[in-house]
This record gives C-alpha cells, structure tokens and sequence, in this order.
C-alpha cells in the first residue's frame, strides 16, 4: 500500500513510522530484525530504509602505486526492504538517491522495486562523498532530487529512458520528498528552499518528511509557510531522540540544525551517557505529545539502528 493511502486511511489519528540504516557489510539481517521485533509492537505502516552510496579508498600496491577502489559500507537496501516486507508485512520505503547513479541505473533499481511490489519511494539528491566539496553527480545521472522526482513519475506514466519502448507498463510509485524546516544547507534561505520544495511538489510528491528537528516551534513555522504557499501534501515530522553527549556536536554539523538551548544544556549536565538518553527519551516524548496535539500525520523516528529509545518513547504516545 501507499504511504499517501496510509495517512489518508488513518482518518486524522497520528500514526507511527520509523527510518532504519541497513546493517553494515557482513552483518547478518537477524540483526535488524531483532532491532525490529520490539517496535512491530506498534504497528508501523512502513519502514523507511536509508541507501548509503558507494565511497572509494586508495589501497598501496606492491610496487608502491595507489590503486583506487570502490566500496559501500551498507549495501542492500532493495534487498532489505522486501525482507522487510516479507517479514513483517510492513510496507516500506526505500532512499532513492542522485549520487552514484546514472539515469539508466535508477531506471534499473527503480524497475526491480516495482516487480518485487514496492510501492513507495522517497527520492534525494544523497550527500557527497568525503573526497568531494560538494555533491557531483554522475554523468547522465540525476543532479537533483527534482530531476529524479521528473524521471519516477515520468515512469509512473510510461515513459522509460528507450523511447522505442512500445506498450510499456507504468510504475505506481508513491513518490515522498525531504523538507527542512531550517532550511537545506546550500540554500541561500528559507524562501528559496520552499520554492524548490514547490516545485517537488507540483511535479507530483505526494508526501514530505522534514529533516530531524528538536524545537517544534521550527516545524510549525515551516508547515505555516508551505501552506501558505500552496503546498497542500501531508508534511511528515522526523523525530530523533538524543542518545549521547556527542550528538550535541555531531548532529548540528552533520545535519546543519539548532539545539535549543534548553536541550544542550540538560544534555551537558549529565554525568553518563545512560542520563543522556533519558534526557533523549524526555525531550522526544515532550516533542511528540505536542505534534500530536497539532495533528501530525505519523511521528517518524531516525532510529540510526538502535530501537531501545524509540521503543521506550513510543510506548509513551502509542
């Protein structure tokens, strides 16, 4: 089923989702799955699955030269997402990304999703690699998340890259996008992320899910805006729980966003990291209580492969 089924279907009443990271190269998916089982308790709709592209290493040779090599450190998320689905029964939602892929090689991924009978897709423009400034994109591949946004709904109408296809069968893809109620990191401002958050939408997202956030107010103010510019699709709320004194520093300049201070500061008075993570769990279910009031469509949870707060946060509000 549709995300966009899901929340129409849930008649107003907020429901539960969650993002997982597949498992690193040569772990074995029992581990997601028993990251999982606790959180099935909950009944979530859909899993998002996040896609992590290839990045390359240099290995020395024998004879003393740099030989260039490709590697990922989370493959398989096509894979994961019908394991999923075969499971749990669970709908999912596997990261469509530019970054890696040619247009023909998305055409491929995006054509094995339809026949396994995925029907959600959330499309990102993805980072740039750690050798890169900034994101490039592969040649004849998709340099934004809206000209591969163009590219799926162009194949939910049946057209492929062979235009000598003849009588081809569509896709059906439910199409989600990112929003950032503090604004994507290249983006001069606000105003000018929303208008190209429009445009997503005007060429066919039915769906936005926001970038962590940890002050609502943020989120209200961006809903406010979106509407007010036209922009009618149900706005997802991310939701991530702090779990460790790190993260104060680590996910405002990754994620490029605000702590409130009143956040950072209950975080730094902590002795260990097992208060940090109730500070964590505190904050998000004070968060959530508040978007719920506020008739959010679905909390979703960053669960970055731990489900133990989530778990304990969502059996608070569900």
């Amino acid at each position: 089923m549709k995300v966009i089924d899901h929340l129409n279907n849930a008649s107003g009443k907020t429901l539960f989702s969650i993002e997982i990271l597949p498992p690193l190269k040569g772990e074995n998916i029992r581990t997601l799955f028993d990251n999982l089982d606790p959180l099935m308790e909950f009944k979530p709709p859909f899993v998002d699955v996040t896609y992590h592209r290839e990045e390359y290493v240099y290995k020395k040779k024998e004879n003393g030269l740099l030989e260039k090599r490709s590697t990922r450190k989370r493959p398989g998320t096509v894979g994961i997402c019908a394991a999923i689905q075969n499971h749990y029964k669970v709908d999912t939602v596997p990261h469509i990304i530019c970054g890696g892929f040619t247009r023909e090689e998305t055409e491929n991924a995006l054509i094995d999703l339809h026949f396994l009978g995925i029907d959600n897709v959330l499309a990102l423009q993805g980072d740039a690699i750690k050798s890169e400034a900034r994101f490039v994109a592969e040649h004849d591949g998709n340099k934004f998340a809206s000209d591969l946004l163009e590219q799926i709904v162009g194949m939910n109408h049946g057209k492929f890259l062979d235009e000598d296809l003849e009588n081809a069968s569509p896709t059906n893809f439910c199409v989600g996008v990112a929003g950032y109620p503090e604004k994507h990191f290249a983006a001069p401002n606000l105003s000018v992320d929303l208008k190209y958050l429009k445009q997503k939408v005007d060429k066919g997202a039915e769906y936005i899910v926001t970038q962590m956030f940890f002050d609502n107010r943020k989120y209200f103010q961006f809903v406010e805006k979106c509407r007010a510019m036209g922009i009618g699709v149900p706005i997802i709320p991310g939701i991530k729980p702090i779990t460790t004194k790190s993260q104060t520093s680590i996910l405002p300049t990754v994620f490029h966003i605000d702590l409130p201070e009143e956040l950072s500061n209950a975080v730094d008075a902590c002795k260990d990291n097992v208060a940090v993570r109730q500070v964590g769990i505190e904050w998000a279910v004070s968060q959530s209580k508040e978007l719920i009031k506020f008739g959010v469509p679905t909390l979703h949870f960053y669960s970055m492969g731990k489900s133990d707060p989530i778990y304990k946060i969502a059996k608070q509000l569900f």
